[in-house]
């Protein structure tokens, strides 16, 4: 039967089979930009390592790499603009869709300064430290995008995959600051009180992001993970950790330990890349087994319905020819009107049943985005109202949770919560 014949309740229960369809078509084209900046991301991390011992005035020899490095992450920037002019940004009504994009603006203006930044550093006119924190703010952008892009996802398989990959992608970029500041420790010789405690709120943060990572990543991603960390070179990149916590005014050490601080991470961060690419797939697989399903559940559906239509004209039609009965006849209590109606409802239950089920399993992996923003809420609260550091802030929020014995992120909302039950002055009190 035609689809505009059918009633109105079967109607509406294929426009939501169909609704679910454009949402998966949707985010399975965010899904695809999401590994487009993954890789955008790990080449501009490259580029900020090779930048970062370039400007360290011991490695002039390194600038022709740097322009290669640099070139690279020029053709997949272009790639992501490109997957970012095919998005339809009309016709949006969403505000998850709202708080996406406006992660994706805040990224592209990030890479439009980009070339001046680069500039700067080829003509030492920018401080090594002052050069990473510029390209820490661009990562950190592109990175909101693919967070952004976990909380808004709306099929459980793919939300767990986005989530395994942003916190892996997170810990990856926590690992790049830690190569960062190495190289910054070696070349003055020692490393400051101030740089051995943003050392191990590094460390602490990679562990915390990998932790995560774990509990949703695929198999194969975990095994990739394991045999990274058990690898010689991930060992002495773990040495190389003691001896820079080790460093003081007082005991310098070669500043050449640099140069081999800076080999170690770096294949240790290229060897996570392969992990990386791993959460790609996984993620790119979902995407197309959850659109497959869907199709071929709306096609059944499709074809359920029009049984159900059929029945309903059935019985419209036998209703038709009864009218001649008079109102003393008693109409029998089974007929294909009640069929309908007992199949339309089972239909609606296993569909609400379904869709509870999804929700179900959305919340337990959103719940690792939630802990994460109440965290990071938390700690703009006390770098605001303190003005401590981020990784003094980390420290306070950890200590707090080890005397109360909380979870941190119970300890953040907590903080949120007696915040936002602090008076105020409104503006009549302030007069």
């Amino acid at each position: 039967m035609h689809e505009r014949k059918m009633p109105a309740t079967l109607r509406f229960m294929l426009a939501a089979r169909r609704s679910e369809l454009l949402g998966l078509e949707d985010l399975s084209q965010t899904c695809e930009l999401v590994t487009r900046i993954s890789q955008l991301v790990h080449a501009l991390q490259k580029e900020r390592g090779y930048s970062n011992l370039y400007l360290s005035g011991n490695a002039p020899h390194q600038r022709l790499q740097l322009d290669g490095l640099s070139q690279a992450a020029d053709s997949l920037e272009r790639q992501v603009r490109d997957d970012l002019e095919r998005i339809d940004q009309n016709g949006l009504g969403s505000a998850d869709k709202a708080r996406l994009f406006t992660r994706i603006a805040y990224a592209l203006h990030s890479l439009d300064e980009l070339p001046a930044l680069r500039r700067k550093i080829r003509e030492h006119r920018i401080s090594m430290q002052d050069a990473t924190a510029a390209l820490v703010r661009l990562i950190g952008g592109l990175l909101a995008v693919v967070f952004e892009a976990a909380d808004t996802a709306i099929d459980p398989a793919i939300t767990r995959s986005l989530v395994a990959l942003f916190n892996f992608m997170q810990g990856k970029e926590l690992a790049g600051q830690e190569r960062a500041l190495g190289v910054a420790g070696f070349a003055s010789g020692y490393f400051t009180a101030e740089m051995l405690e943003r050392l191990e709120h590094l460390l602490e943060c990679q562990e915390r992001s990998f932790v995560t990572f774990s509990r949703f990543a695929s198999p194969a991603a975990l095994e990739l993970w394991h045999n990274l960390c058990a690898s010689p070179s991930n060992a002495q990149a773990c040495r190389l950790r003691e001896i820079a916590r080790r460093t003081h005014a007082d005991a310098r050490v070669d500043c050449q330990l640099g140069e081999l601080w800076f080999e170690l991470h770096t294949a240790r961060i290229d060897a996570m890349k392969s992990v990386e690419t791993c959460l790609e797939q996984d993620l790119l697989q979902r995407c197309q087994q959850s659109m497959q399903r869907i199709r071929s559940d709306l096609h059944s559906h499709r074809r359920l319905l029009d049984g159900l239509s059929d029945m309903h004209a059935a019985a419209e039609q036998a209703r038709l020819f009864s009218v001649h009965n008079s109102d003393r006849d008693n109409p029998p209590e089974e007929g294909p009107g009640a069929n309908l109606a007992r199949s339309t409802l089972d239909l609606l239950q296993s569909q609400t049943q379904r869709l509870q089920g999804m929700h179900d399993e959305l919340r337990e992996a959103r719940q690792a985005l939630d802990e994460r923003k109440l965290v990071e809420r938390a700690k703009q609260l006390l770098i605001k109202q303190q003005g401590c550091s981020e990784s003094e802030a980390y420290a306070r929020l950890r200590q707090a949770a080890m005397n109360q014995g909380l979870r941190l992120d119970e300890v953040a909302q907590r903080l949120l919560a007696l915040n936002a039950e602090l008076p105020t002055a409104s503006p009549r009190q302030k007069h």
